[in-house]
């Protein structure tokens, strides 16, 4: 007997009401035979593990642009956290775990370099054109951009997980919502961690109200809100908090824009981001040709310019992207010339 039928039949006996079998998916866009040792969405959860905006994101600004340091998160780290948060409160609740890593692992792959300062400028550069953001390249980036302009193939409730992480968005499945907020607990709390390590936050500067009922450390925080979660959506065909700890995460949340994503220090190298990406834009804009040869091949298929130019930028890491500025508007020293 094949291997994936006999997780097929673990799931059906052991995964809860409201979980999603992977039997059930509604399936891939492109009809394939399926894998005799994986399920669908085991299957899925390694292909985005095995393709190259997956390992790209090492080198993404998750908050903190450049830092000195090796353990600042970056979008690899903060995608790695919420897919354990994520399957923990899966695990607990009898959801599809596998599905719900696959989700995780694959919500951040189109960001752009540079954190949400790059994604907002390139909103703002094509908005005449179309629309830019991150969840909707990242759902363009396993469709098209991926192996090749072939695109990964997955199925769709991954796909439809991915596309629905962000907060006004709806995703169909429990795991869909299980990575929702996930993704917002993993950041709140990663980030402050991180906020300490630069020196711009102190553990006393956290409003007391929030320490004495969730704790003083990451993992104490990160604990309540995964054990708020979980009791609070046993049972249920929702994800929900208590309506004391979703105002607790709100008003974390809240505390960190003030204090931290909106700082002076944050905006001088937001400004920075923006002179970049701006500069990058519209180069590529007025020189397409030399942009790289999956891109050009998108430009043949009959994409838009802009979007190109958007996909070529938004899979640029940060190095990259500093490092082609360099290249294209820093002067070179006469004695390299």
């Amino acid at each position: 007997m094949e291997l994936r039928l006999l997780q097929e039949a673990r799931e059906e006996k052991l995964l809860g009401e409201y979980a999603q079998k992977s039997v059930a998916t509604k399936g891939r866009e492109k009809s394939e035979e399926k894998c005799d040792i994986r399920t669908d969405f085991q299957r899925d959860r390694d292909r985005i593990i095995h393709c190259k905006s997956f390992r790209r994101m090492k080198h993404k600004t998750q908050v903190f642009i450049s830092p000195e340091g090796d353990h600042y998160r970056t979008r690899l780290t903060h995608t790695l956290e919420v897919s354990q948060i994520a399957r923990s409160i899966a695990r607990a609740l009898n959801l599809n775990e596998d599905l719900t890593e696959a989700i995780a692992l694959g919500h951040d792959l189109g960001h752009t370099p540079f954190g949400h300062a790059g994604e907002r400028k390139l909103s703002k550069l094509c908005e005449a054109y179309g629309s830019f953001a991150h969840n909707e390249q990242s759902l363009r980036v396993v469709d098209r951009l991926e192996k090749n302009g072939e695109g990964l193939n997955l199925t769709w409730e991954v796909r439809d997980g991915i596309l629905n992480h962000r907060t006004s968005c709806k995703p169909a499945t429990m795991e869909g919502k299980v990575v929702q907020l996930s993704d917002k607990i993993a950041y709140t709390n990663h980030d402050i961690d991180d906020a300490v390590r630069a020196g711009m936050l102190t553990p006393e500067d956290i409003p007391p109200e929030i320490v004495a009922l969730i704790g003083t450390t990451s993992s104490s925080r990160i604990n309540a809100m995964i054990r708020d979660t979980i009791t609070n959506s046993a049972r249920r065909n929702e994800i929900r908090m208590s309506v004391q700890m979703r105002e607790t995460l709100t008003n974390l949340r809240d505390f960190m824009f003030r204090n931290v994503y909106m700082s002076d220090i944050a905006m001088e190298e937001h400004e920075k981001a923006d002179k970049i990406i701006g500069d990058l834009y519209e180069y590529y804009w007025s020189h397409p040709e030399v942009m790289e040869g999956e891109f050009l091949q998108l430009l043949k298929e009959g994409e838009p310019l802009w979007k190109v130019v958007c996909d070529y930028i938004a899979c640029m890491t940060d190095r990259f992207a500093v490092a082609k500025y360099t290249e294209l508007f820093i002067p070179k020293e006469w004695g390299r010339l």
